[in-house]
């Protein structure tokens, strides 16, 4: 049985496991959930009750979480492009920022999302006020951490960049990355320049009228 990716091409979550298929030219089957697919919804939930996607499916096993899907990617289907570092130290910065944009990137645009969609008992300005002032914070670190480099951590696209890509994508949406941070504003705007990305970006550009905030006309 071939690879097998469920989820949803305007996830960012989803997204950070493209880019790490596509870096590497990785075979595999893209199994979109969605109301036209109750097969795939189905399935998916069977094998992870916890309603959380992307899931990948390599025969019997299945694997979940971004992070742990592209460390697994690498043990179980090597590609030319490591994701990993070797070195232990670099593999460290390479987590460490990858938890980074997870948790304090992506995490503040979903508070803003999930109160505008009422999932949440916060009022939608509310919600997107105080994402507003946590990726304020997240955008200030960023511009000083990147001096100097090309990539999250230096020279090399890694794990950390495959987190970075979606979440400051949809950080820009939530709360602009303001002209004060040329440096992140310059590597959000090498990361759509890259094709894995790029592709991923392509994809989901039907389901834009979804973004509950309000998609930009750009990007």
């Amino acid at each position: 049985m071939s690879l097998a990716l469920y989820g949803h091409p305007f996830s960012s979550y989803t997204q950070k496991a493209l880019i790490a298929l596509y870096e590497n030219g990785t075979p595999f089957e893209f199994r979109c959930i969605g109301p036209d697919t109750p097969e795939h919804a189905a399935e998916w939930l069977r094998r992870w009750p916890m309603t959380k996607f992307p899931l990948l499916v390599d025969g019997d096993r299945s694997i979940v979480e971004t992070s742990i899907i592209i460390e697994y990617l690498q043990v179980a289907h090597p590609g030319p492009m490591r994701l990993l570092p070797a070195d232990p130290m670099a593999a460290l910065d390479a987590r460490f920022l990858d938890r980074f944009f997870d948790l304090y990137v992506m995490d503040a645009v979903q508070f803003a999302v999930n109160s505008a969609l009422g999932s949440i008992p916060v009022e939608r300005a509310a919600g997107r006020a105080a994402a507003a002032q946590r990726l304020e914070r997240a955008y200030a670190w960023l511009e000083g951490h990147l001096a100097g480099k090309t990539w999250a951590t230096g020279d090399d696209f890694t794990l950390a960049d495959c987190a970075a890509a979606p979440s400051l994508f949809y950080a820009d949406w939530t709360h602009r990355i303001a002209e004060t941070f040329p440096l992140l504003r310059a590597y959000r705007a090498r990361l759509l320049a890259r094709p894995s990305f790029a592709r991923a970006v392509e994809e989901a550009r039907e389901f834009r009228p979804l973004f509950p905030l309000g998609a930009p006309d750009r990007d």
